[in-house]
């Protein structure tokens, strides 16, 4: 297939690439600064141009978004929205309707009504990023037009986790996925295993999901 990554050169970004490139799909990667590889077209673009952007992504099958406007930037909260939507709107303008966005844990529940991000427990330092995820989820609920799926990560999913490309992993919807040990976990390798599968095999239309180990 034929599949745009919007934010290609970030942690998530950059596996999914990886991923997408291994099993031989035609990869147009997106980046503000992008790099010099054969495992991909790469193009630099402003998400915010909307007409241009989506010029360049007509095309393809399909968009995967793993767009971070970074974890230490004091906007993140109204840069991440404001992305996101522009994000969406470059979509619909390209013509393409598959779309998978990459957001974050923290808008999964973890008991009745009660979302993650809300909890005493959650880092304060991620907040800003998190709520900014759980928004836009709501915003994208209302999408009708795109067939989009809206992708949270497991709980524990980040540079630390050292176990690589498993290829295995277990799927949820609107709560975590935990072990036996009560962990919600997973690689970035495996996280792009996932999104890789739901790109070549779409079990998710217009909902959110998640997996981990």
């Amino acid at each position: 297939m034929k599949i745009a990554i919007i934010g290609a050169t970030g942690f998530v970004g950059s596996a999914i690439l990886n991923e997408l490139a291994g099993r031989n799909h035609e990869i147009t990667a997106i980046a503000r600064t992008p790099k010099d590889t054969s495992d991909a077209k790469w193009v630099a673009a402003d998400i915010f141009n909307t007409d241009s952007l989506a010029e360049t992504l007509k095309g393809n099958d399909i968009i995967v978004n793993a767009y971070n406007p970074g974890w230490t930037n004091p906007n993140i909260h109204d840069e991440f929205i404001a992305g996101s939507k522009a994000i969406q709107e470059v979509v619909k303008k390209s013509g393409i309707k598959r779309f998978i966005t990459i957001g974050g844990a923290g808008s999964l529940y973890i008991a009745p009504d009660v979302q993650l991000v809300d909890t005493a427990e959650f880092p304060k330092e991620y907040y800003e990023a998190a709520s900014a995820a759980r928004e836009y989820l709501n915003i994208i609920k209302e999408e009708k037009e795109l067939d989009w799926a809206f992708f949270s990560p497991a709980i524990e999913m980040h540079q630390g986790i050292t176990t690589g490309r498993t290829g295995k992993y277990r799927l949820g919807l609107e709560n975590p996925v935990f072990n036996e040990e009560q962990r919600s976990i997973l690689s970035v390798e495996d996280l792009a295993v996932v999104i890789a599968d739901e790109a070549e095999n779409p079990k998710h239309h217009q909902v959110r999901f998640t997996a981990a180990y």
